[in-house]
């Protein structure tokens, strides 16, 4: 059985309790496909079988409990964990010390863009939660994300209706292109760091 199958059976079976369960995992790192389960619920929705604003509100409650779970994961074992064994990762103790002082910076625009790209939505949560982000802090732009995706994603599905399918196909093309996009803004940001050290050293 083809993963489309399994994902239409899923959510066309089970309804909300089957969005719920996609996006919510998703939020503490387990790789599930939550949102083109909202693309598809929504797509259902708009075919009378799911209400639309049922399945943004599923949706939404979803992804801000399972961003929070994963939040808690992290503050309470992943800093402990992180500087046990962070260098067999590459995360030694000076690079962990550059990431907490970059979410302190930037966290919450971090927290909420991080949404929107694939990969770091699966583990948003946990890595504000090991960086010490305060608790009110992360929930707020947390849920402003989530409002912000789930609203995208369910406009999408409803509007496609007859085009679904066709849209997944597109949607997950489009989330590498993003992950892609991301690693090269990265790596320039990176080259352009190590450049200037360079320059400073000479």
């Amino acid at each position: 059985m083809s993963p489309f199958r399994v994902l239409t059976d899923l959510v066309g079976t089970y309804g909300y309790p089957g969005v719920a369960l996609l996006v919510g995992v998703e939020g503490f790192g387990v790789p599930a496909p939550g949102q083109t389960a909202i693309v598809l619920a929504a797509g259902y929705a708009a075919h009378g079988k799911l209400s639309v604003v049922g399945v943004a509100a599923t949706a939404f409650l979803a992804a801000v409990i399972g961003d929070s779970i994963g939040y808690l994961i992290g503050r309470y074992g992943g800093r402990r964990l992180v500087l046990r064994h962070g260098r067999r990762l590459g995360l030694g103790p000076d690079r962990f010390a550059r990431l907490e002082a970059v979410m302190s910076r930037q966290g919450p625009k971090l927290v909420a863009a991080a949404r929107f790209v694939d990969g770091l939505r699966q583990f948003n949560g946990v890595v504000a939660g090991t960086t010490g982000m305060p608790w009110r802090r992360f929930v707020t732009y947390n849920a402003l994300g989530a409002a912000a995706w789930v609203g995208l994603w369910t406009a999408g599905g409803y509007l496609a209706g007859d085009h679904l399918r066709a849209l997944l196909v597109d949607l997950h093309h489009f989330e590498w292109y993003v992950v892609g996009a991301v690693v090269v803004l990265v790596l320039a940001y990176v080259g352009r760091r190590l450049a200037r050290r360079s320059d400073r050293a000479g």
